[in-house]
């Protein structure tokens, strides 16, 4: 029964919430749309072929850095100098510390291809370079630290040296091998992986130094050096002297003479840098 003293109907139990129950689905009061702006988006047909176009150019853009990136990362050919294994590298690290007694020093070749070096202990590779590079920048910092001198920007001072100096070395033998015209298989990633291996003789200096003082590491790096020097001395005259080597003709002449000495000065370059970048380590 109503109230007497009640002026007017009591209308919001029924028709506020019939009104409500009708604004509901547009959220705010506002009509709801049937579909979501992505749909909208992609129904209208400028929108549709301004997607169609972007995937064509991001299609063509992905397919032209396929065919390029060889051009600025060889990475086909550095799958080669990778394509190693545990006795590849057990072989490879005893001929680098003792390669007096090894006889064949000829790479082997399948087809015009030289075999991978995992078959062929003469073949050149980068993993023993690139781990003999991190290891010497780690001991040397456990140098620096034993006599605390250890500080980030010393071991940052030491990594760009030696990238430095490789680099420097890279460059010199091109441009020598340049001058002299040599026809030569021998190629840059060649040239880093052989002037790499010096960083192996150096670590073992380092560490024979942290063991028994300068007396140990004289004697270690000077074994190194004396071996790196034999080791290059008898890889790359097959390089820079193929020619001869493969006719079986004593060097002679003027330009075989300069081809003489360049291999002997890279030679000789890799014990100099063993001691310079090593010497300061060790006191």
């Amino acid at each position: 029964m109503a109230d007497p003293h009640q002026l007017f109907d009591d209308t919001s139990s029924a028709q506020h919430r019939g009104y409500g129950a009708q604004r509901a689905p547009g959220g705010l009061g506002y009509p709801s749309s049937s579909a979501s702006p992505q749909a909208s988006f992609m129904a209208d047909p400028v929108s549709s072929m301004a997607v169609a176009y972007g995937s064509t150019l991001a299609a063509q853009g992905k397919e032209l850095v396929d065919k390029n990136i060889d051009r600025f990362i060889p990475v086909t050919k550095l799958k080669y100098y990778f394509a190693v294994d545990t006795v590849y590298v057990g072989k490879k690290l005893g001929l680098l510390v003792f390669p007096y007694l090894h006889q064949d020093w000829e790479v082997q070749y399948q087809q015009d291809t030289p075999v991978a070096p995992r078959f062929d202990v003469n073949a050149p590779d980068l993993y023993i370079p690139a781990m003999a590079f991190i290891t010497y920048i780690l001991v040397a910092g456990l140098a620096l630290g034993t006599q605390d001198r250890f500080s980030p920007d010393l071991l940052g001072l030491q990594a760009s040296s030696a990238l430095a100096w490789l680099t420097l070395e890279v460059l010199a033998i091109l441009l020598s091998l340049y001058l002299v015209t040599v026809n030569t298989d021998l190629t840059t990633i060649d040239l880093v992986a052989f002037l790499g291996y010096k960083y192996v003789g150096m670590i073992g200096g380092v560490l024979m130094g942290l063991l028994f003082g300068k007396t140990g590491y004289y004697l270690v790096l000077g074994w190194c050096c004396v071996s790196i020097f034999v080791f290059m001395i008898r890889t790359l005259r097959l390089k820079i002297l193929a020619e001869a080597a493969a006719e079986g003709v004593p060097v002679r002449g003027a330009r075989n003479q300069l081809r003489m000495y360049l291999t002997m000065a890279v030679a000789a370059a890799q014990p100099l840098l063993m001691y310079w970048l090593t010497f300061h380590l060790v006191r």
